[in-house]
């Protein structure tokens, strides 16, 4: 199984009806197996629990547990970490700050092992949870985007994002989705069939390149 391009920023965006957490899951399962195993995973989970996970990859063949034991999958429970910076101003902007530092960090003890050398992969499930932990900061969410986005120009690491698209209003939209379609350089997008809803077909997924 190949691993996900090095370098590259992979953005999925789904819908209430179409969920595209599956095509996370997979990019997942794809990171922590490919080549020689010796990719790691930075998981910033907003979304679900690590058990949750564990379960979902368990039936695509990939023990998360096990990866996690031998420093492939370095797991961020967003749900029971407090996130720094619920007032506003420099408080929010420490909380990124403090963040992205645990995933240096992660990074470099990863880049140590003296046997790894495969890709590492940053994934963020999901993004407007992280907004929301910001206090609805987008200013912030895109600081904290460049810097990851930064890793991976200077480490040769992915980043893989997953974000609702239609959970924004008109106002809010055009702004933070079109920052994230012009920073990915492949987007996956599942929609809603355009025939209307089917007995065995949920949806539609399509994806583009820049």
């Amino acid at each position: 199984m190949a691993p996900l391009p090095a370098g590259r920023v992979v953005l999925v965006l789904d819908c209430v009806e179409t969920s595209g957490a599956f095509v996370l899951h997979h990019l997942l399962r794809r990171a922590l197996s490919a080549g020689d195993g010796s990719g790691a995973v930075l998981f910033l989970a907003l979304a679900q629990s690590f058990s949750h996970y564990d379960r979902v990859l368990r039936k695509l063949g990939c023990n998360l547990s096990v990866q996690r034991s031998n420093n492939n999958l370095h797991f961020f429970d967003m749900l029971k970490l407090e996130f720094p910076g619920l007032t506003e101003g420099n408080d929010i902007e420490g909380g990124f700050v403090e963040l992205y530092s645990k995933l240096q960090r992660a990074i470099e003890a990863s880049r140590s092992k003296e046997y790894s050398r495969g890709c590492i992969t940053i994934m963020i499930d999901d993004l407007s949870l992280l907004e929301i932990a910001a206090c609805g900061s987008t200013d912030c969410v895109l600081d904290f985007l460049y810097y990851c986005i930064s890793l991976t120009s200077e480490l040769d690491c992915s980043l893989v994002i997953l974000n609702h698209e239609d959970i924004y209003s008109s106002e809010e939209a055009p702004r933070l989705l079109s920052h994230l379609e012009y920073l990915a350089d492949i987007v996956i997008k599942t929609e809603p069939l355009s025939t209307g809803l089917a007995a065995d077909v949920h949806g539609q997924i399509g994806s583009s390149s820049s």
